[in-house]
């Protein structure tokens, strides 16, 4: 998970917005069969899971030490956001399975709602 940027904040600039990813429709082969989709299931993504965002000014960023603690701006139990490639497609929760943390997706978002570049 990456931080927000309280430094592109502070000095007004935007983040990069990716345009949606709309995919093209698959042709049919021939014989009516679905094309191979095994030709893809290598291609590595980046998955990744925010827990919440936050805005400072620079002064109190660099004023953070150990043990500082950073208000994000949602409550405890507030499901994650799961973003491929930095669009958001899932929300979930975290869960520990033989004592790692993974998340159990509780709401896939469908195609036509998904936001490129929402991080």
């Amino acid at each position: 998970m990456e931080p927000a940027s309280s430094i592109d904040a502070a000095a007004g600039a935007q983040p990069f917005q990716a345009p949606a990813f709309q995919p093209a429709p698959l042709p049919a082969t021939a014989g009516g069969e679905r094309p191979n989709i095994d030709v893809i299931l290598d291609v590595p993504v980046t998955l990744s899971l925010e827990v919440g965002r936050a805005q400072m000014s620079v002064g109190r960023l660099l004023r953070l030490t150990q043990g500082s603690v950073v208000e994000l701006d949602r409550n405890a139990g507030d499901p994650l956001d799961v973003y491929v490639n930095g669009a958001l497609v899932a929300r979930g929760e975290i869960v520990i399975v033989n004592d790692k943390f993974g998340i159990r997706l509780t709401d896939v978002l469908p195609a036509a709602t998904r936001q490129a570049g929402a991080q």
